[in-house]
């Protein structure tokens, strides 16, 4: 008799006990899956190359053997456009992703499938959430905006160097940001290609804070001398709230800690940021998850490139100066409908 109050007891506890609403769960899914993507960019390339490190010496090697061989005979896919999944952009994880801050995309322009493109993102921030969730995954609706265009993001080359991480990254549509790779999709992958190029890159992310918007542009000149060579029309793109995602600890110039990153960044190709953001179990603890701080990506106007052999450097800086006016523009016109204020300015170095 007392076991079977005791069940009826139980049972009735659980009638009564609060479930979870469809907010709630929607929270924790969303949470889910930013902790997946910021654990795949932090861990996934260190760690599968020490799980296979450690087969090597164990009775399960020919598993880092074979896929040793497979990455020697793939070697230079990552330099050929890759090897996209569509469906892998279709997951509906990235709409959780999404909603997490959330992310928006505003289209202001069309843009041809008769034409290639290099879209400059600007800032960098401290993991281009924008671009990624824009131009990788299909949540945002980029192939809705503007049919027949094919987004390629662009990263360090050092990242296809990683077991399984190379393999994720091309997936998505990520290739190296070198001249050979972004050369072959402006040039021999047929049009409608757009490449999206974090300008600022790793060197950015050390000024990366909220309030303030500096981007490293002046000599960055590459990307408009590669337009050229290719004819390829430059796209200037700002994110919105990117900066806001995490708090970081910025060091001034000239002391030892910021010479020590800058250092790093020139031999390892990536800046040793010291940052933090929201802990797993709340927004208020501290941890390496972003804050949900809206992102707005506005693509803007097309600028018209022609197709140069050879150009100069009068004609680089030329067009160079070209697309600053127009990225100028762009924030100008759009600071005060995405968080910003009138007063605040975009500071280029």
């Amino acid at each position: 008799a007392g076991s079977r109050a005791g069940v009826h007891a139980a049972l009735r506890t659980l009638r009564t006990a609060p479930w979870p609403s469809r907010r709630d769960v929607r929270s924790c899914l969303q949470l889910l899956a930013v902790l997946q993507w910021v654990l795949s960019f932090l861990l996934l390339g260190v760690v599968s190359l020490l799980v296979l490190i450690y087969l090597v010496f164990t009775s399960f090697w020919p598993i880092p053997a074979l896929y040793l061989a497979w990455v020697i005979f793939d070697w230079d896919t990552p330099e050929k456009g890759g090897r996209r999944l569509p469906c892998l952009r279709r997951w509906r994880v990235w709409k959780h992703f999404r909603d997490y801050f959330p992310v928006q995309l505003v289209k202001t322009h069309d843009l041809s499938p008769s034409h290639n493109y290099i879209i400059g993102s600007h800032p960098h921030g401290i993991l281009c959430v924008g671009a990624f969730c824009n131009f990788i995954t299909g949540s945002t609706g980029f192939w809705e905006m503007f049919p027949g265009i094919r987004p390629f993001l662009t990263t360090l080359a050092g990242n296809f160097r990683l077991p399984l991480f190379r393999e994720y990254l091309m997936s998505g549509g990520l290739c190296p940001v070198t001249r050979q790779a972004i050369g072959y999709l402006l040039s021999k992958n047929g049009t409608g290609n757009a490449v999206a190029i974090v300008i600022g890159g790793a060197a950015e992310s050390l000024s990366c804070q909220p309030g303030v918007t500096t981007l490293i542009l002046k000599n960055r000149k590459g990307f408009v001398r590669m337009a050229l060579e290719h004819g390829a029309h430059l796209v200037p793109s700002f994110s919105f709230g990117e900066n806001d995602l995490f708090r970081q600890v910025v060091f001034e110039e000239g002391s030892w800690m910021r010479s020590i990153q800058k250092r790093v960044q020139k031999m390892m190709g990536f800046a040793p940021c010291v940052f933090y953001g929201r802990g797993l179990l709340s927004v208020q603890s501290r941890g390496f998850l972003p804050y949900p701080k809206p992102i707005t990506t506005v693509v803007g106007e097309p600028l018209t490139v022609p197709k140069i052999a050879e150009p100069s450097r009068e004609v680089v800086d030329l067009y160079h100066g070209m697309y600053v006016r127009s990225l100028l523009k762009l924030f100008n016109e759009n600071k005060t409908k995405y968080g910003l204020s009138e007063t605040d300015e975009l500071r280029i170095v």
